[in-house]
């Protein structure tokens, strides 16, 4: 059930993680061109709105919980879901929040990494967001969120793709937390509290590749 999550769980790199701030994210013309000629002018108007949202004062200026609905209603409502295998011919992709919003189509790993990115570049800090794997106990698979802890023993929020409220955890009766990360963790998941930190996010070659491409993406 959690193979390929225990996977990459498990897997150790051999050099140091590179982590995109909010302040490397650079929506230049030169990138929307790009976006443009490869994903059509529908693509390049996503990004383009993506880039007024994060530029947006007013947007930096909203307390948190709207900040989280904003973010939330952005990508929920602009992108379909579309499985990796039918939207880029391979079993496991995580897409950077560019192409996530270029395809317009993603699955559940590209909307809590696109929330996640977008709500850190919105001013909301690092330790209260978590990229969370769970079990999906209706549709019985893994399945991926963003949760948000208002303080480190509160219980979280969830922002997810499969319902367009955000909910706290404890009302998520079908959800099973597994474990969770961000930019400087990684940590065994539960539904109350932070959970207990088990190692970097140096394990996870997903992630680093993820980031790998945003930097290129921020040049």
């Amino acid at each position: 059930m959690f193979s390929r999550g225990f996977r990459i769980l498990l897997l150790l790199l051999g050099f140091a993680l590179s982590i995109v701030t909010a302040a490397q994210i650079n929506i230049s013309a030169e990138l929307l061109a790009k976006v443009e000629k490869k994903y059509g002018v529908a693509g390049r108007i996503r990004v383009e709105e993506w880039r007024q949202l994060l530029d947006s004062q007013a947007a930096k200026n909203l307390p948190e919980k709207e900040k989280l609905k904003k973010v939330n209603d952005f990508f929920n409502q602009r992108i379909d879901f579309v499985d990796d295998i039918v939207l880029w011919k391979v079993n496991d992709y995580w897409a950077t929040p560019i192409e996530f919003l270029a395809q317009g189509a993603g699955d559940c790993e590209d909307y809590a990494i696109a929330k996640y990115f977008t709500l850190k570049a919105l001013g909301v800090p690092e330790e209260k967001i978590r990229i969370t794997y769970v079990k999906a106990l209706e549709l019985n698979q893994a399945h991926m969120v963003l949760t948000y802890f208002e303080t480190p023993r509160s219980v979280p929020v969830v922002l997810d793709n499969l319902i367009p409220q955000i909910k706290p955890a404890s009302q998520r009766s079908d959800l099973l937390p597994v474990y969770s990360f961000n930019g400087s963790g990684l940590w065994l998941a539960k539904a109350r509290g932070s959970g207990q930190r088990v190692g970097g996010t140096e394990r996870l070659s997903l992630w680093t590749d993820l980031t790998q491409r945003m930097m290129r993406d921020a040049l």
